[in-house]
Protein backbone atom coordinates (compact mmCIF):
# COMPACT_ATOMS: atom_id res chain seq x y z
CA UNK A 1 0.00 0.00 0.00
CA UNK A 2 1.56 3.43 -1.54
CA UNK A 3 1.64 6.01 1.28
CA UNK A 4 2.84 9.67 1.57
CA UNK A 5 2.48 11.46 4.60
CA UNK A 6 3.55 14.59 4.64
CA UNK A 7 4.82 16.92 7.68
CA UNK A 8 6.71 19.76 8.72
CA UNK A 9 3.79 22.26 7.83
CA UNK A 10 2.82 25.50 10.30
CA UNK A 11 2.05 29.25 11.35
CA UNK A 12 5.10 31.63 10.08
CA UNK A 13 5.51 35.66 9.51
CA UNK A 14 5.71 36.95 5.68
CA UNK A 15 9.52 36.67 5.34
CA UNK A 16 10.26 33.34 7.25
CA UNK A 17 11.06 30.13 6.26
CA UNK A 18 9.83 26.63 6.36
CA UNK A 19 10.64 22.79 5.27
CA UNK A 20 8.26 20.37 4.83
CA UNK A 21 8.48 16.57 4.35
CA UNK A 22 7.07 14.17 2.29
CA UNK A 23 7.64 10.27 3.63
CA UNK A 24 7.11 7.62 0.94
CA UNK A 25 6.06 4.36 1.56
CA UNK A 26 5.17 1.27 -0.22
CA UNK A 27 6.84 0.82 -3.51
CA UNK A 28 9.89 1.55 -5.04
CA UNK A 29 9.11 5.27 -6.69
CA UNK A 30 12.60 5.44 -8.71
CA UNK A 31 10.85 5.69 -12.15
CA UNK A 32 8.32 8.68 -10.63
CA UNK A 33 8.32 12.09 -10.09
CA UNK A 34 7.66 13.36 -6.80
CA UNK A 35 5.66 17.17 -6.68
CA UNK A 36 4.43 19.41 -4.77
CA UNK A 37 0.99 21.14 -5.12
CA UNK A 38 -0.68 23.46 -2.91
CA UNK A 39 -4.38 24.84 -2.60
CA UNK A 40 -5.69 27.89 -0.90
CA UNK A 41 -9.72 28.47 -0.10
CA UNK A 42 -11.71 28.71 -3.22
CA UNK A 43 -8.86 28.18 -5.57
CA UNK A 44 -8.03 25.15 -7.55
CA UNK A 45 -5.35 22.99 -6.74
CA UNK A 46 -1.72 24.46 -8.24
CA UNK A 47 1.25 22.94 -9.11
CA UNK A 48 4.38 24.39 -7.16
CA UNK A 49 7.41 22.08 -7.46
CA UNK A 50 8.53 18.99 -8.87
CA UNK A 51 11.60 16.36 -8.80
CA UNK A 52 12.63 13.27 -10.96
CA UNK A 53 13.56 10.48 -8.36
CA UNK A 54 15.87 9.12 -10.74
CA UNK A 55 16.85 11.83 -12.45
CA UNK A 56 16.74 14.42 -9.37
CA UNK A 57 15.85 16.96 -12.27
CA UNK A 58 13.59 20.07 -10.74
CA UNK A 59 10.40 22.08 -11.81
CA UNK A 60 9.34 25.14 -10.56
CA UNK A 61 5.92 27.20 -10.95
CA UNK A 62 7.22 30.87 -11.44
CA UNK A 63 5.50 31.47 -8.71
CA UNK A 64 7.84 30.20 -6.17
CA UNK A 65 10.79 30.35 -8.66
CA UNK A 66 13.95 31.31 -6.43
CA UNK A 67 12.21 30.64 -3.24
CA UNK A 68 11.15 27.35 -3.22
CA UNK A 69 13.39 24.29 -3.14
CA UNK A 70 12.32 20.37 -3.54
CA UNK A 71 14.98 17.71 -3.30
CA UNK A 72 14.96 14.67 -2.22
CA UNK A 73 17.09 11.93 -0.01
CA UNK A 74 16.99 8.51 -1.74
CA UNK A 75 18.56 6.78 1.41
CA UNK A 76 15.49 8.08 3.17
CA UNK A 77 12.62 7.84 0.56
CA UNK A 78 11.93 11.17 1.31
CA UNK A 79 11.39 14.43 -0.39
CA UNK A 80 11.91 17.60 0.87
CA UNK A 81 9.96 21.45 0.02
CA UNK A 82 12.27 23.84 1.24
CA UNK A 83 10.26 27.53 1.35
CA UNK A 84 11.91 30.59 2.13
CA UNK A 85 11.18 34.32 1.54
CA UNK A 86 7.62 32.96 2.44
CA UNK A 87 4.67 35.30 1.56
CA UNK A 88 0.84 35.90 2.54
CA UNK A 89 -0.32 34.24 -0.87
CA UNK A 90 1.80 31.26 0.17
CA UNK A 91 -0.62 30.05 2.35
CA UNK A 92 -2.59 26.97 1.42
CA UNK A 93 -3.02 22.86 2.57
CA UNK A 94 0.73 21.79 0.57
CA UNK A 95 0.33 18.12 -0.53
CA UNK A 96 2.76 15.85 -1.78
CA UNK A 97 2.54 13.90 -4.46
CA UNK A 98 3.65 10.87 -6.98
CA UNK A 99 3.22 9.49 -10.20
CA UNK A 100 4.22 10.56 -13.81
CA UNK A 101 4.80 13.83 -13.35
CA UNK A 102 3.93 17.42 -15.05
CA UNK A 103 2.15 20.54 -14.35
CA UNK A 104 -0.91 18.95 -13.73
CA UNK A 105 -2.28 17.25 -10.98
CA UNK A 106 -3.81 14.80 -13.19
CA UNK A 107 -0.23 13.61 -13.69
CA UNK A 108 -0.07 11.99 -10.45
CA UNK A 109 -1.11 8.61 -8.58
CA UNK A 110 -0.60 8.85 -5.11
CA UNK A 111 -1.11 12.04 -2.61
CA UNK A 112 -0.69 12.39 0.45
CA UNK A 113 -3.00 14.34 3.38
CA UNK A 114 -1.63 17.58 3.34
CA UNK A 115 -0.44 19.79 5.60
CA UNK A 116 -1.20 23.32 6.42
CA UNK A 117 1.08 26.29 5.75
CA UNK A 118 -0.10 29.70 6.91
CA UNK A 119 1.85 33.25 6.72
CA UNK A 120 1.17 35.64 8.35
CA UNK A 121 1.36 39.25 7.24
Amino acid sequence: QVQLVESGGGLVQAGGSLRLSCEASGRTFSSYAMGWFRQAPGKEREFVASIRWSSGNTYYADSVKGRFTISRDNAKNTVYLQMNSLKPEDTAVYYCAAGGGGWSANGYDYWGQGTQVTVSS
